[in-house]
């Protein structure tokens, strides 16, 4: 697990270096990061598997990262903040946060979380993933981890791409919430719908710059499909 890195984001030295020992005694290779500046710096120099982020931050910002890291990069983020009101949970997950761990935290969690981010995330970036799903102008190629709509990239965070994999998979099911929560988390739904909502109105939103057709369609009452091919 050496060839995954990590990188953790945190300006507090004893949580950041307490981070860093949890995934560094899982085998994963660690850096780490003190401000928002910094991290941006070492993502434009450097690759990373997932990144551990807090969001009260000198310099820039954790949302401010999290919006600037994804209009190119599809890393699973996990963010770890007291900062855990309902409103904040959805602002980040919005922004393309994959998780969300309020602090305190428990170290076995947030390992987990992030055995199980990365786990989801090789199984659609890897190799043994590879090949293209196409529906109409739609091409989502697992191999390369990209996504085109009516010819023009559409950038999308690991959990809107896992998502639309699975509707373009299985291009005339209707999938209810809890379906795809529990499809694409890999963990029970207890029922809260914005999780999945936010999630499903970001990837509607990247693919509506690329074309205005509809490409996920809401069914009334049960849940989202894909739209049909034109």
């Amino acid at each position: 697990m050496e060839d995954t890195h990590i990188l953790v984001v945190e300006d507090d030295p004893d949580i950041n270096n307490l981070l860093a020992k949890i995934v560094t005694n899982a085998g994963y290779d660690c850096r780490q990061a003190f401000s928002g500046s910094e991290a941006a710096m070492l993502c434009d120099q450097y690759r990373y598997d997932l990144i551990l982020l807090d969001l009260m931050l000198p310099g820039l910002t954790g949302e401010e990262l999290i919006a600037r890291l994804r209009k190119g990069k599809t890393m699973p983020i996990i963010v770890l903040s007291a900062k855990a009101g309902l409103e904040d949970r959805i602002n980040v997950l919005g922004l393309g946060a994959d998780d969300f761990i309020p602090k305190p935290f428990n170290n076995a969690e947030v390992l987990a979380r992030v055995d199980a981010q990365l786990r989801r995330y090789r199984k659609f970036s890897g190799p043994a993933a590879g090949g293209k799903l196409v529906r109409g102008d739609l091409v989502l190629d697992r191999e390369g981890v990209t996504v085109t709509a009516a010819g023009q990239n559409v950038p999308l965070t690991a959990r809107e791409f896992e998502i639309l994999a699975l509707l373009m998979e299985h291009p005339k099911k209707v999938f209810t919430r809890e379906q795809i929560y529990e499809q694409v988390w890999g963990e029970e739904y207890m029922g809260d719908d914005n999780t999945v909502n936010v999630h499903i109105s970001n990837l509607r939103s990247k693919l509506a710059k690329a074309s205005e057709r509809e490409y996920v369609k809401t069914v009334w009452g049960i849940g989202f499909k894909l739209g049909e091919p034109d």
